[in-house]
């Protein structure tokens, strides 16, 4: 059962042609995927140069015609993956060569990589855009992912393999459910698990049985381990609770006891009611009657949820919901206030604090500036030095500075300022939420009765 998907390969920008066919070709030809390489193939060129050969024949193509690509298609991907389970690497690999062969005509060169990393085995097929005998380029046909899909279909039947059925679009399953990946963080607790669970005789003894299992253990202050396939390592303290080299030293000494990580599951936070939908006015913008049903069941659902916020929130009338939307709004500003506050005080205290290490610095080349009697030569020598004096002198006699603070002194207070603003932050952006549910809520309010009033008095006129 190959699903198959036909893909035009572009030339990323900032990077040439021939830098963009390596990176695609060598990425397909990846060791690690492709059993060392045994389980790649080709046509008309070798897959040790293959981009090198690409390259060559769009080099020719460029001589013999006399006409320069004008689109930055540089080559063609085909993808065919597999039901896991039904084929072998090596016969998928026939499966995607023959693929190529019958989809190109064996006009074009090619390479055919088979990747076992997944689960499903699926093949790489790259192919020149450029013909063998550089005359021509391939046309990207219309519906050529269907006649991919087809052929690759019809291999698939003539090797005895299953096909996908086309089934209604209601039983039709999206994608391939695949059991949830293993991240290495978890596959090492779950290695720590097994070597606890063995109870090794020392925390050397652990270690031992880490390198055992595969993991490269670096021994130092923090102790840390690699696994096979891993860029960088993982120290013990950042596995979280319980895997700490404390804790485990702890275990290993029978003072405490182990418990395994329990993977947590995602909780969803219930979605809050939302504002109703002003069914007039979408029907004026030109909306159904088929939107207007639907919104009137939209509304009544949303505003159920709202009345269920104002019970919880203790508001029985229009004149107390007033209240407390003109007290959160009242907090949030005062909290949004004093946090800007901290801010342009903490811009200001680093432009003074520039300004002051800067005086510093340039002091003595302006006083050998005024002591050489303002000499536009020494000016063009130390211009910038005295540029940023001069600048420091205009800040602090704008700020009628008659003794210049201690930088010390600027230090500590915009650590306590940032200190400030960030405890400050919680409160903020709590009270802008309840802010926005409270003023959701009574635009949410204002619009039922405005519909229901406006019912009544058609009912009225009726």
């Amino acid at each position: 059962m190959a699903a198959t998907r036909l893909i035009a390969l572009h030339k990323n920008k900032g990077k040439s042609v021939a830098a963009c066919l390596k990176s695609r070709t060598d990425y397909a030809q990846n060791p690690d995927k492709t059993n060392k390489g045994e389980l790649v193939s080709s046509y008309e060129c070798s897959p040790l140069t293959a981009d090198e050969e690409f390259m060559l024949s769009k080099r020719q193509y460029e001589l013999m015609t006399g006409r320069r690509q004008k689109n930055d298609v540089i080559a063609y991907q085909i993808r065919q993956s597999f039901k896991p389970g039904e084929i072998t690497a090596e016969e998928a690999n026939k499966v995607g060569y023959e693929l190529a062969m019958r989809f190109t005509k064996g006009k074009y060169a090619f390479i055919v990589a088979t990747h076992t990393d997944r689960e499903h085995i699926h093949n790489h097929i790259i192919y020149n855009s450029t013909a063998l005998d550089s005359t021509r380029k391939f046309r990207d046909f219309l519906l050529s992912g269907l006649a991919v899909q087809r052929l690759s279909d019809l291999i698939c039947l003539e090797h005895q393999l299953s096909v996908i059925e086309i089934k209604p679009y209601r039983e039709r399953q999206k994608r391939t459910l695949y059991p949830p990946k293993e991240s290495n963080r978890d596959r090492l607790c779950g290695v720590i698990d097994t070597i606890l669970a063995e109870k090794p005789k020392d925390y050397e003894d652990f270690l031992q049985g880490l390198e055992q299992q595969g993991y490269e253990v670096k021994r130092g202050k923090y102790t840390s381990v690699k696994g096979a396939r891993q860029k960088r390592f993982i120290r013990f303290r950042t596995l979280g609770a319980g895997y700490s080299e404390e804790e485990l030293k702890a275990v290993i000494s029978g003072e405490a006891e182990h418990h395994p990580r329990q993977k947590q599951k995602r909780i969803v936070p219930e979605q809050k009611f939302q504002m109703l939908v002003d069914i007039q006015a979408k029907l004026a913008e030109g909306k159904s009657m088929g939107y207007a049903r639907w919104a009137k069941r939209y509304n009544l659902k949303e505003m159920s949820k709202t009345l269920i916020f104002l019970q919880e929130n203790k508001i029985g009338s229009i004149e107390e919901m007033q209240e407390r939307v003109d007290a959160a709004t009242a907090r949030y500003h005062e909290l949004g206030d004093s946090i800007k506050a901290a801010e342009t005080r903490m811009t200001e205290i680093a432009v003074l604090r520039t300004h002051i290490v800067n005086y510093a610095r340039t002091r003595p080349v302006y006083d050998a500036y005024r002591k050489a009697g303002y000499s536009k030569r020494f000016l063009e020598a130390h211009r910038e030095e005295i540029t940023l004096h001069k600048a420091a002198k205009a800040a602090f006699d704008e700020a009628e500075l008659k003794k210049l603070p201690k930088v010390k002194e600027l230090n500590t207070e915009y650590s306590a300022l940032l200190s400030q603003k960030k405890a400050a932050y919680p409160a903020y952006r709590k009270a802008r939420d309840e802010m926005q549910e409270l003023m959701k809520a009574q635009k949410n309010v204002e619009m039922f009765f405005a519909e229901e009033k406006a019912t009544e008095e058609k009912a009225q006129t009726r």
